[in-house]
């Protein structure tokens, strides 16, 4: 049996930029946000993160300074994925050199590859450390799914030990053939009790950024037995995702961020700012939810 990494609820949590590159102390303020609000683990550099759009130098910079800023108070899981597999390599070997406690590692995208590429790809980024590997597995961005089978044969290298899922409907084959060998963490908001439901252990969320407690309280409520309390809960949230989905993420939750005065920001080109009746509708949902007065 490979153990979590984390239980419950773990932020994607944003970069806040300026003009001349990474906000420092607007992540420092972030991070300590996060903790005070309950959330269970600070996953950096992740494509909320805005990773994508980052040099190498700022995106080691982010990864270093989350670690010594967390402090192992709770687990900081380091974005280190690339569709070139040399490069996803040196980032997570980085990783680990100042102090990850695991890596989040995407599916190739734009190149691509087969089931084979995809096993031969992860076991190599795998191989190369000794921390926890998370699999990260988001069709809908990178047109290339992980079927079940091939997560079961990574869940075999010992160090391979969660998917980030964002098939809900491949999650039972998934369980079923990995069992304690593969921790699954759902990355779909609008369905974290779906996915516990299937066994799922959390959440890697978009929402806790701007709603960590009760993101935390979703999965918590739900592996504590209070089913019924987690399902209220997550029904809550669902106009709230809708909206922070409504453009590509993750456009709509800097503008939230901003509209809640946190002050993080844009994204970077070739992200662009909300149109105008987008915004109206996330600030509609902002109040509904009583996060924007």
């Amino acid at each position: 049996m490979k153990k979590p990494i984390f239980t419950g609820s773990g932020v994607a949590i944003i970069t806040p930029f300026t003009n001349d590159g990474t906000d420092y102390n607007k992540l420092s303020e972030l991070i300590e946000y996060q903790i005070k609000e309950g959330t269970d683990a600070i996953i950096i550099c992740g494509t909320t993160g805005e990773a994508s759009t980052m040099y190498d130098e700022e995106h080691k910079a982010a990864i270093k300074f989350a670690v010594e800023k967390v402090n192992k108070r709770i687990p900081v899981i380091a974005g280190t994925g690339s569709n070139h597999t040399v490069h996803a390599v040196a980032l997570s070997k980085y990783a680990e050199e100042v102090g990850a406690d695991a890596i989040l590692t995407v599916t190739p995208y734009y190149n691509k590859t087969t089931q084979k590429g995809l096993y031969e790809h992860f076991k190599m980024v795998a191989d190369s450390i000794k921390i926890p590997v998370v699999l990260y597995n988001v069709p809908s961005r990178t047109n290339l799914n992980i079927i079940p089978e091939t997560i079961h044969a990574l869940s075999k290298i010992d160090n391979i030990v969660a998917v980030k899922e964002c098939n809900l409907s491949q999650v039972g084959d998934v369980i079923n053939l990995c069992g304690d060998d593969i921790t699954v963490y759902s990355g779909e908001d609008g369905a974290i009790v779906p996915f516990l439901s299937m066994g799922a252990k959390g959440v890697i969320s978009v929402l806790a950024n701007i709603a960590p407690k009760d993101t935390h309280d979703i999965v918590a409520k739900y592996l504590s037995g209070d089913i019924e309390g987690s399902r209220k809960l997550q029904l809550k949230t669902l106009d709230l995702i809708k909206a922070l989905f409504c453009e590509v993420s993750p456009i709509p939750i800097k503008a939230a961020m901003n509209l809640m005065g946190m002050n993080v920001g844009g994204c970077r080109l070739p992200l662009v700012d909300m149109s105008d009746s987008n915004l109206e509708i996330l600030k509609t949902e902002l109040i509904k939810y009583g996060l924007l007065l």
